[in-house]
């Protein structure tokens, strides 16, 4: 599985996570298959999100797309998000018997 992280600041969380949840049907079609959304404890202004998708090639063609690139604008992202693509190494699911 492929996971794509991006972090960035918002200006406004809410406005953010409006926009975000708005764009979940262009996420799934571009590939996307599942996502969670941290705000920093520090700074709830700082997001990161972790997007799981189908393939690298389609998680890459969505980050670089100009549809992302204008939904960031308009949901409030301040500055240049940091983007990384990752692949499991090794998962471990903890369980109430460990």
């Amino acid at each position: 599985m492929v996971h794509m992280i991006i972090r960035h600041k918002v200006a406004d969380y809410s406005r953010w996570k409006e926009a975000f949840d708005a764009h979940l049907n262009t996420r799934k079609a571009a590939g996307e298959t599942d996502y969670r959304v941290l705000q920093s404890v520090d700074d709830p202004r700082e997001v990161t999100i972790f997007l799981d998708w189908d393939s690298l090639e389609r998680a890459r063609r969505f980050a670089g797309s100009e549809d992302l690139k204008q939904a960031m604008q308009k949901a409030g992202v301040v500055g240049d998000p940091d983007v990384r693509f990752l692949e499991d190494a090794r998962t471990v699911r903890r369980s109430a018997a460990d």
